[in-house]
């Protein structure tokens, strides 16, 4: 119930309305107090007019009417005499003098709170202005117990009444509450859980019909939501699918395509010559598409592994990288240049760093290859105390402007004739494992440089 968002605002609603109704009882009581002592100094008065009026009263009279008034004394000032009218003895001394005429508001208030605290009975003086203008001033000497009592009275009945519109303004702000947020909210919850369990079937999205402003435009929000999510479920399911035909298409024509490369083996002994002169053109045609077939299948197959981190020397790892590429042969004398500092370590996945790199580095070489002239690669690496970068540059003859946009998309960023492209993006994505990325930054006829960064984050050497 009080973790409930209308049981929260039921308790916070008695604790506001409890919190102003003392706010309110603190120049209440103090009024209760001024009112009290002004009605005591109102009835002293109307005795003394009856002395006034008949000088001969009894002692047994008098004593009547100070007990009416619930006074000791009475004194009355008139025409610059100040006249005893009414006395008793007084069981005790005066402890204190209030003068009602000229008192403040936080005077008053101040005096109210010290006789609530003070629960000795005392005698006090006070002194006010007569009830029209029946002299300059009147003094009475009352008791303070009956007055403290009276304000006890009056205090817990003021305290009862707030406690009892407090619960009764909760209950009606708490019925509201669930009338125009709380069940509005749960309907919307409701539509989010039916959608969540069916999240294809368009009948689970939302319907917006709050009246509330605020509700409605999240209504509308999460129907905007919903309505997205769907259309791209529907697509993913799509693309899916084609996914799913295409490797069974690109799996048949590879079979296909083998047996085609089997046929040209025969060709190739023709002699026709011009059988002989075409055969090397087919073959070359067969093995880009048989090698197309097969990267389109591992593609649809990968499923890369997290990385396992470790420290790396990179040094020795990009040094494997160069003895290996200097294995292939090549028409065209390409150095491989390794400028990684030696002792250089660096965190990550060995094994995943070198397929980025081997990559890299095999793309420079064969586009250098490409234009017939000699060139080099330089592989180098830095640390700049945040990150690590490692770049690798070579002397080729630069990327197209066409192929920048789509550099790390699969099938679509090869500049190689008879590339897949998946190269790149399976770089890409092997170095945003690592919370990296990888990065084209300098083409042109002087050459490419591609950057990988690689932050340090928790746990770096």
């Amino acid at each position: 119930m009080l973790n409930s968002l209308s049981g929260r605002f039921l308790v916070l609603t008695i604790v506001f309305v409890m919190l102003a109704e003392i706010l309110i009882f603190v120049p209440s009581i103090s009024r209760f107090r001024l009112d009290y002592l002004a009605e005591r100094l109102e009835r002293a008065q109307i005795a003394s007019l009856v002395l006034l009026a008949d000088d001969m009263l009894d002692t047994d009279l008098e004593s009547e009417l100070l007990q009416n008034a619930g006074v000791y004394n009475v004194v009355l000032r008139r025409d610059e005499v100040r006249q005893l009218m009414l006395s008793s003895p007084i069981p005790q001394p005066i402890a204190g003098t209030y003068d009602l005429r000229m008192a403040s508001a936080v005077t008053l208030i101040g005096d109210a709170f010290r006789q609530l605290a003070s629960p000795a009975n005392r005698i006090i003086r006070v002194i006010g202005a007569p009830v029209r203008d029946a002299g300059l001033l009147i003094e009475i000497t009352i008791e303070t117990a009956p007055l403290r009592m009276a304000m006890i009275d009056y205090g817990v009945r003021v305290l009862l009444l707030s406690a009892v519109i407090s619960i009764f303004t909760a209950l009606l702000l708490f019925a509201a509450v669930r009338v125009f947020l709380v069940r509005p909210i749960k309907g919307v919850v409701g539509y989010m859980q039916r959608y969540a369990a069916a999240p294809e079937d368009a009948r689970g999205i939302i319907q917006p019909n709050a009246g509330v402003i605020e509700l409605r435009e999240a209504e509308e929000a999460l129907q905007k939501l919903q309505t997205e999510l769907t259309q791209a479920l529907r697509q993913r399911e799509r693309l899916a699918q084609l996914g799913g035909a295409v490797a069974k298409i690109s799996h048949d024509l590879r079979n296909i395509l083998t047996s085609a490369q089997l046929f040209t083996d025969r060709i190739e002994m023709s002699e026709d010559p011009l059988v002989r002169r075409l055969a090397p053109k087919l073959v070359n045609s067969i093995t880009r598409a048989v090698s197309l077939c097969e990267g389109t299948l591992a593609f649809g197959r990968a499923e890369e592994p997290a990385p396992t981190f470790s420290h790396v020397a990179l040094c020795e790892l990009v040094e494997d990288i160069v003895e290996s590429e200097l294995l292939a042969p090549a028409e065209v004398a390409v150095d491989l240049v390794n400028a990684v500092p030696k002792g250089m370590m660096i965190r990550g996945d060995s094994e995943q760093l070198f397929r980025v790199v081997m990559n890299l580095v095999r793309n420079a070489r064969q586009a250098i290859v490409a234009t017939g002239k000699t060139g080099s690669v330089t592989i180098a690496a830095r640390d700049d105390g945040d990150a690590w970068w490692i770049t690798v540059s070579d002397t080729g003859p630069g990327l197209p402007k066409r192929a920048h946009e789509n550099l790390f998309t699969p099938f679509q960023g090869s500049v190689r004739k008879g590339g897949s492209g998946l190269g790149l993006a399976i770089a890409a994505e092997l170095i945003k494992g690592h919370g990296g990325s990888v990065t084209l930054s300098e083409t042109g006829p002087e050459g490419s440089r591609f950057e990988i960064h690689l932050p340090k984050g928790d746990g770096t050497l």
